[in-house]
């Protein structure tokens, strides 16, 4: 029986802990093993990306193994194919399918049909990776998650989402500062509430007073771009400067998923200044990808 990633809670809080400790081992380049050797990776991207195209495939490289890109051009699912078709076809030829799309449905399905690992890149309803990659980044710079404080300020989107999967399984206290009318998931932040500290304010002040972590996102993502000049009206008051840093613990760290608009959701002396973690951020996910296909698709063991 294969083992899919298409959120943060499909690990239990002691397999997501070994998870990082395995990321953290092949950032320090401990891990010398080649659990993807003689496999391929088809990465499905519905919507671009730098960072999980570039990771991704170094990734697979680095583990052994070959990666294989695959555009709304590359495949038939843009031109009608069931998605469950193409999971067929794809577990025949591959050894693991990652997907970057839309919809969050369409990675359910793909999963259900396909015989290989699926990890989720990325929907409109989850980002997991990249929240792995962000705990990743704390346990790097302020030694551990547990007991920190983390500030979610801006959209209520597939980040905040995420993060409220992340605080369900692993406890630490989370904040998220979201306009009316812009929260994350009502079920998600019911069920985080079961084991975690979550509030939802809508001051970003009462969010980041004492907080370890301030984050952030672009206030429009891809797909909403319409609706831009609204959202910003609606985020008026909900950029990450300095003012807003300086409300938080004194060694808090700032990070953002990127790609980042200066000037809107965090101001450029943030995002470029001592406390941003950004650039770590996005080099973890080359490690935390990598720990998860050498898991899921490696038999590496947690």
């Amino acid at each position: 029986m294969h083992r899919d990633f298409l959120e943060i809670p499909d690990f239990s809080s002691d397999e997501l802990h070994s998870l990082f400790v395995l990321a953290e081992s092949m950032r320090a380049g401990r891990y010398d093993k080649k659990p993807l050797a003689g496999k391929s990776l088809a990465m499905i991207f519905m919507k671009s990306s730098t960072r999980t195209r570039v990771s991704f495939e170094v990734g697979t490289w680095q583990l052994g193994g070959a990666a294989w890109f695959l555009s709304p051009r590359d495949v038939q699912i843009g031109r009608g194919e069931p998605i469950g078709d193409t999971a067929k076809v794809l577990s025949r030829y591959v050894n693991g399918i990652m997907i970057r799309t839309f919809s969050h449905q369409d990675v359910v399905d793909l999963a259900r049909d396909a015989s290989v690992p699926v990890i989720n890149g990325l929907t409109d309803y989850l980002h997991p990776c990249q929240i792995l990659a962000d705990i990743l980044t704390i346990r790097q710079h302020l030694g551990t998650h547990e007991g920190k404080v983390v500030a979610w300020i801006g959209d209520g989107n597939n980040m905040a989402n995420s993060w409220l999967n992340a605080a369900w399984r692993l406890g630490f206290e989370l904040r998220l500062a979201c306009p009316e009318g812009y929260e994350p998931d009502a079920a998600l932040l019911e069920r985080a509430r079961e084991r975690a500290t979550v509030h939802l304010v809508r001051d970003p002040h009462e969010a980041v007073r004492g907080a370890h972590v301030v984050t952030t996102d672009v206030w429009a993502s891809m797909g909403q771009e319409e609706e831009q000049a609204e959202r910003e009206r609606a985020f008026a008051g909900f950029t990450v400067n300095a003012a807003l840093m300086a409300r938080a613990e004194r060694d808090a760290i700032f990070l953002h998923c990127l790609p980042a608009h200066r000037g809107e959701e965090v101001s450029a002396e943030v995002i470029d200044g001592p406390q941003s973690r950004v650039w770590d951020e996005a080099e973890n996910r080359l490690h935390i990808q990598k720990a998860i296909m050498a898991v899921v698709m490696g038999g590496e063991a947690l």
